[in-house]
């Protein structure tokens, strides 16, 4: 599948959940959880359901998988996609911070790319670890955004690159935005804090490199991501910032271009899993 790190058009990873997936991930998750016929699992985040797709085709009997999201709309994807596939999982709209579950009603909960964008992190691991059984699994998949490497062969994409981390942090600091960037290195703390023995942390790199003229659609989608980024601008020095990154990677694009088979863009980041056993209460 393909793999949403462009640093360019996002602080953050964002698409996660719905375009980062592989095989090897769907197994890790599966032995990471290990769930077992009459285990419920719940799953924080859903997004579009991927995630209850992917673990469906290990066919897993007798297996009940509950997904919340925040957003109605995903919801409604997530419930379409369980029907195209014909899989038993039932969704629901709520906030992490305050899930609409009993203490204790899941064998297994999980989240992926959720708490890089949560206000209160403490509160949402809080709630992971309320809603698991004493002795169930909790598993957070999360990146640090602030770790990106970046590599381009032509000056004018180094350039970028350093344009957008600074116009990012400047529209973060505008709108004081709260959100943890760093959130994934810090949760095997978070998880002792709350009730959640950390029993494994494990990386996962996220890479994207590019060798030769890139495709138009890169072009395209990093022309869309900084037309919202213009709007989202404040007017002042946050938006001076985001016409001079806009000039920037237009002048990277043709640079690009004019490069041909010898441009060379690289970029990698890292997924941190931390997994954790609900502590005895």
């Amino acid at each position: 599948m393909p793999r949403n790190i462009d640093a360019l058009g996002s602080p953050t990873l964002k698409h996660l959940r719905d375009n980062w997936w592989d095989e090897s991930f769907t197994t890790f998750l599966k032995d990471t959880l290990q769930p077992r016929a009459g285990s419920r699992i719940l799953d924080v985040g859903s997004g579009t359901g991927t995630p209850e797709v992917q673990l469906s085709r290990l066919r897993i009997s007798q297996v009940s998988l509950f997904g919340v999201d925040v957003l109605p709309a995903r919801v409604i994807q997530a419930v379409n996609a369980a029907k195209a596939h014909n899989i038993r999982a039932r969704y629901a709209a709520a906030d992490g911070c305050k899930l609409p579950f009993g203490d204790g009603t899941f064998d297994s909960t999980f989240c992926i790319a959720v708490l890089q964008h949560v206000r209160d992190v403490e509160t949402a691991v809080a709630e992971l670890a309320r809603v698991t059984k004493p002795g169930g699994r909790v598993l957070a998949v999360e990146p640090d955004n602030r770790a990106r490497y970046w590599y381009s062969s032509v000056p004018a994409g180094m350039e970028a690159f350093e344009l957008a981390n600074r116009l990012f942090s400047a529209l973060a600091e505008a709108r004081g935005d709260p959100t943890d960037p760093v959130v994934g290195p810090r949760l095997p703390a978070i998880f002792a804090a709350k009730g959640i023995e950390p029993s494994d942390v494990q990386l996962f790199p996220v890479t994207v490199s590019t060798l030769g003229k890139p495709p138009r659609a890169v072009w395209t989608a990093r022309r869309a991501a900084i037309a919202t980024l213009m709007t989202d601008a404040p007017d002042g020095p946050v938006r001076r910032l985001a016409e001079d990154f806009q000039k920037v990677v237009a002048r990277y694009s043709e640079q690009a271009t004019k490069a041909g088979s010898s441009f060379v863009e690289i970029q990698n980041t890292l997924l941190f899993a931390t997994a954790g056993i609900r502590a005895e209460n």
